[in-house]
């Protein structure tokens, strides 16, 4: 295993990051809510560069993985510039963005704010303003809890740390938000989405569709698909996904 790049940011952040040289279009992989750039889907999407000899980029934001800072410290528009950062200083020329979870919530931010650069958008099981509706399933104990001390821990079902919610996350979240109403967006999208995604629910993946102004929008919904989509089959569906796409832009 190669070891990883690291560039320094304007904005603060020490980004760690593999990128594969070659071909465009090229591909950024956003990763999701306390996830790294070592996970199945970007490792795929890798492999799957070397092997057609194209550009991919995957990363971690501030505070997740090999990068920079503290977790509790990273809020969305902070995300979005390391996000911002690597599409600037690590690509050149068309890019394919393909967001997990939280990286589908920063990646159709990216593409809003990099129109020239981002040709088509995948999300996988994304989550744009996951804050607001995990906001409003908080009790009443825990948004005191945040209001007074900053920050809410909540176990995870995916890994021994917990979930960090603080203050500034949701109060970023709702100045980020996207999904409340036009997405003016003009380009190939495709959204996978499982129907059992315990924390994703399937209806959002439909309102984003609909919410996106362009006419080139599609919705995979996998029948008992659970959040992390990264069995076998969904890996393959994913780089299918990615190289018909890439395919389309050449």
């Amino acid at each position: 295993m190669t070891e990883s790049s690291f560039m320094e940011t304007e904005h603060g952040t020490k980004i760690a990051y593999h990128r594969t040289n070659g071909a465009g279009p090229g591909v950024v992989f956003l990763g999701g809510f306390m996830s790294d750039m070592e996970g199945s889907k970007a490792l795929a999407l890798e492999e799957q560069a070397r092997r057609e000899g194209h550009a991919f980029v995957r990363f971690d934001y501030q505070g997740h993985g090999q990068s920079s800072g503290e977790f509790a410290d990273g809020t969305i528009g902070l995300w979005l510039k390391d996000a911002l950062a690597v599409i600037d200083r690590l690509t050149t020329g068309p890019q394919i963005l393909v967001g997990s979870s939280m990286g589908g919530w920063i990646a159709l931010l990216a593409a809003k704010a990099r129109r020239a650069r981002v040709k088509a958008l995948v999300g996988l099981a994304a989550a744009p303003d996951f804050t607001l509706w995990h906001w409003d399933a908080l009790t009443e104990v825990e948004r005191n809890t945040i209001l007074t001390e900053g920050r809410l821990l909540v176990p995870s079902d995916y890994g021994p740390d917990p979930y960090v919610f603080t203050r500034d996350l949701f109060e970023d979240g709702w100045r980020n938000r996207v999904n409340h109403g036009p997405i003016h967006l003009d380009i190939p999208v495709r959204l996978i989405q499982g129907t059992a995604d315990p924390d994703v629910p399937w209806q959002t993946a439909m309102r984003i569709a609909d919410n996106i102004t362009g006419e080139d929008v599609e919705v995979v919904l996998v029948p008992g698909g659970d959040h992390r989509l990264s069995r076998d089959v969904d890996l393959a569906r994913l780089v299918r996904v990615v190289a018909n796409l890439a395919e389309g832009l050449r």
